[in-house]
């Protein structure tokens, strides 16, 4: 019998649980036991005594982040038959492969563990928790995914400094959980290309995952076609296009450190191509200045212009005056690729806002394909709230 603190709820507040939704939120919380702790597993209990589940308590408006619905102990069995779950679902969508060593291993709630993210780049697991019951459980997850993997995985890096609540009253540190620095190699592949991953100081776990179907969408595209990659980052939709047959390929970033490493990542699959060029400038200032027409291929993949509700309408005008720069510069019968990673933002609202900026531009626009996250990101169904990044393929005459 597990002797986990037990939180009740409200009365009639139980239906969201009951219909398998993964969090409770503080204010349909009647009573919380003495002595409780951020990062506690605490059992979750309707107001007349009924189980509903068991999950990580947390400081905030999410007060509880679920873990199962039955009636279990969260210990290193539990982790280990989770991350079997999901290795075992990566494995069977051929991810796991000679020619492709990076994909997440674990999506937060869509593999059921609420707060966690583990991404697998080669012998190389980065682990970020969201919430302080997963940096509590910390290595816990190490042996179980060291369990899962067994001598594929050499190394965990534990990297959270950035994603855990700042409020809280910890000092969290990233750092190896097993394995080290001295016999890492740094590059990862995908789909047979070569990325430096930057997993230290890199934004989110080093490289955007959830863009590998999407990039070998474009890479379909690509044949013969000037291509323009803002916002490039990492530059892996630069290397994509490469691969593609582009004839000119062009990576913009207003990091010129990002530029820096798009610059290397084309090196390490093509060497000194004379296709390729890169700036490091201000995306709204390099598509204002640019000549109409001198591309017909342009890719819009800007980071968050919304992280919380509050600011979701000015997003909604950056999304619009941005799709609305590459609308007016774009080649006739070009293509543009364009996409949203803000959680607040829905499909439609982004939608909408490419919407707007199409007409505004008088341009002849067709949506050729609707985007979203790969399988290695998957939305559980209970929780609509996982789904982020949305994207339209569109041909622009």
């Amino acid at each position: 019998m597990n002797q986990y603190k037990k939180i009740k709820l409200k009365p009639k507040k139980e239906s969201s649980l009951k219909r398998f939704h993964p969090w409770v939120f503080s204010g349909a919380i009647a009573s919380l036991p003495e002595n409780i702790e951020e990062g506690d597993v605490v059992e979750v209990y309707a107001n007349d005594n009924t189980f509903l589940g068991v999950g990580h308590y947390q400081i905030g408006s999410i007060a509880v982040r679920i873990l199962s619905f039955e009636e279990r102990a969260v210990d290193n069995s539990f982790y280990e038959e989770r991350l079997q779950d999901a290795y075992q679902m990566r494995d069977a969508l051929g991810l796991v492969r000679a020619d492709n060593s990076t994909y997440r291993l674990v999506h937060g709630e869509g593999d059921m563990l609420a707060g966690l993210i583990i991404d697998i780049y080669g012998a190389l697991a980065i682990v970020q928790a969201h919430s302080i019951g997963m940096h509590m459980s910390r290595d816990l997850i190490a042996t179980a995914l060291k369990a899962v993997l067994g001598e594929s995985l050499q190394h965990i890096y534990y990297k959270s400094e950035s994603t855990l609540p700042f409020k809280a009253p910890i000092d969290p540190e990233d750092t190896f959980l097993l394995g080290g620095k001295s016999d890492l190699v740094k590059i990862a592949l995908e789909n047979n290309l070569k990325f430096e991953i930057d997993w230290e100081k890199g934004q989110k776990t080093g490289f955007f995952i959830d863009q590998r179907e999407n990039r070998t969408l474009l890479e379909d595209y690509s044949k013969n076609r000037s291509v323009l990659n803002m916002f490039c980052y990492t530059g892996a939709f630069s290397v994509y296009a490469m691969r593609g047959g582009a004839k000119e390929v062009v990576g913009v970033d207003s990091s010129a450190k990002a530029v820096m490493i798009a610059n290397e990542n084309v090196k390490l699959n093509f060497g000194d191509d004379e296709r390729y060029s890169s700036s490091s400038d201000d995306a709204f200032k390099f598509l204002k200045e640019m000549p109409s027409g001198a591309y017909d291929l342009i890719v819009l993949d800007p980071p968050a212009f919304a992280k919380h509700r509050g600011a979701v309408r000015n997003a909604l005008q950056g999304y619009k005056k941005l799709n609305l720069a590459a609308f007016e510069k774009v080649a006739k019968g070009g293509i543009i690729f364009t996409f949203s990673c803000s959680q607040v933002i829905t499909r439609e609202q982004f939608r909408l806002a490419v919407f707007s900026a199409a007409a505004i531009s008088g341009r002849r626009v067709k949506i050729l394909h609707q985007l979203s996250q790969p399988a290695d990101h998957p939305v559980n169904i209970y929780h609509p709230e996982g789904e982020y990044l949305k994207g339209l393929v569109l041909h622009v005459s």
